[in-house]
């Protein structure tokens, strides 16, 4: 495998999740009498460019899909973000009834629906049919295919450029970054903007977010390479902002490089600054991660056999990715251990998990079934989700996440009750605090 960016060949793995089904690859009843197909998870580094990247083992075309199961309008917190993106960027850039704005991984027209009420012209561009006849019943005008320069070049003949073009956790997605990139160059007007968010590896590597590694983010993302690569293409990156979607992520503004309207914010070299003083350009940086990982599986191992032991019910919240990929590195498998995972969104409901083939269920099941602990695979929507089943206090009910470490906390309070990584570094008091924890009624502060 050579590096998607720069063609170095790659020799350093950053880390290894082994074999994995796909993880948004949710299964009906019928296919569980069918061979499920598990590809390497292995993450590579560029010791050139500082990449890190997947290598393509299932084709984009077949990842993005007519089954695709995303749907982005289902979380309030990222439809409420999508809004105070479109009221910053139509006053920031002066936007309106004559200006043309493209959405890359416009999804169901989650965010294009707000420029919309603008009177702003939009166009989406998303490759799942399913996600963009959502749009499209909408009334967002949407094109059913991938990004890239040959898409690019379409709209040029069509005299379609754009002042703004956007793409919201849609870089890491796309195996041909360089031609994505140039794309976005070619669909923009002289004196356009393109604004681009993606999950931080920073953060990635800080927070043990090793759950958003998943076949179809083929590469994660420093400012620096994202620099470099927008470089490649005569783009240049002239504001920075860090934002605490995803666990931590960035949205990087670019304008074609022969553009001298737009000055450079100071962000931008603070940003440099800082991925340089946490090593981010050195090899030494990024070892030591397959260990980080493992000790989240150790304490994933070691929290539901305890409950089990203890005749405690776990369910999960959340059919996402992130929770596929812990799921599936760590190796579970069916209903014993959790009992089943709720999901908002009808589109996964009454399916099962790829891989482990825990149901999925509509939220409501959690009232009938009332259990001990519910684990909240979407860590990063932890507040949100445990507002919305606070109720599980009425039975002394009680959330858990395990990212960046083990975390169990009641629905009054979601700050940290336990840290598992402050307190107990061996596995025999890991296991001896877990037991304390599941053994009491309440929680213990001091723990």
């Amino acid at each position: 495998m050579n590096c998607r960016h720069c063609n170095t060949p790659l020799k350093l793995v950053f880390v290894d999740l082994n074999n994995c089904p796909l993880s948004n690859d949710m299964l009906t009843q019928s296919q569980l009498d069918q061979p499920e197909t598990y590809y390497p998870l292995k993450v590579y580094m560029c010791h050139s460019c500082f990449l890190v990247q997947v290598d393509e083992m299932k084709k984009a075309e077949l990842i993005f899909n007519n089954e695709y199961t995303y749907f982005s309008s289902f979380s309030k917190s990222w439809l409420a973000h999508a809004k105070r993106y479109v009221d910053m960027m139509t006053v920031r850039f002066n936007l309106g009834e004559s200006s043309q704005v493209i959405e890359i991984a416009s999804n169901d027209g989650y965010l294009l629906q707000y420029f919309k009420e603008y009177n702003i012209p939009v166009l989406g561009v998303d490759p799942t049919a399913n996600t963009a006849s959502i749009a499209i019943s909408k009334g967002i005008p949407t094109i059913i295919d991938f990004f890239g320069s040959e898409l690019a070049n379409k709209f040029k003949y069509q005299g379609i450029k754009a002042d703004l073009i956007l793409g919201n956790n849609v870089l890491a997605h796309t195996p041909n970054i360089d031609d994505f990139v140039q794309g976005v160059k070619i669909a923009m007007k002289e004196n356009g903007v393109a604004t681009f968010e993606f999950p931080h590896l920073y953060q990635l590597i800080e927070e043990n977010q090793f759950d958003t590694i998943y076949h179809e983010h083929f590469s994660y993302l420093s400012f620096i390479t994202v620099y470099n690569i927008f470089k490649s293409q005569d783009l240049e990156i002239f504001d920075v902002e860090e934002l605490p979607t995803h666990g931590g992520s960035l949205r990087v503004f670019a304008k074609h490089t022969a553009d001298t309207t737009k000055s450079i914010s100071p962000n931008v070299q603070k940003l440099f600054d800082k991925e340089i003083q946490a090593g981010m350009c050195t090899l030494q940086y990024y070892s030591g991660f397959q260990s980080k990982v493992d000790k989240i599986k150790y304490d994933f191992w070691n929290f539901l056999i305890m409950a089990k032991k203890h005749n405690k019910t776990v369910v999960g919240y959340g059919a996402a990715a992130k929770g596929n990929t812990l799921i599936n590195y760590c190796g579970l498998k069916g209903d014993d251990l959790i009992k089943f995972v709720c999901d908002a969104s009808p589109f996964k409901q009454n399916r099962l998990l790829p891989g482990s083939h825990i149901p999925v269920k509509h939220p409501d099941e959690i009232k009938q079934l009332k259990p001990d602990y519910v684990i909240i695979f979407p860590w990063n929507l932890k507040t949100e989700i445990s507002e919305q089943l606070s109720y599980i206090k009425e039975w002394n009910g009680k959330f858990v996440t395990f990212i960046p470490e083990m975390e169990i906390f009641t629905a009054k309070k979601t700050e940290i009750r336990s840290s598992i990584k402050q307190k107990f570094y061996s596995i025999r008091n890991v296991v001896a605090a877990q037991i304390a924890l599941i053994q009491s009624d309440g929680l213990s502060a001091n723990l």
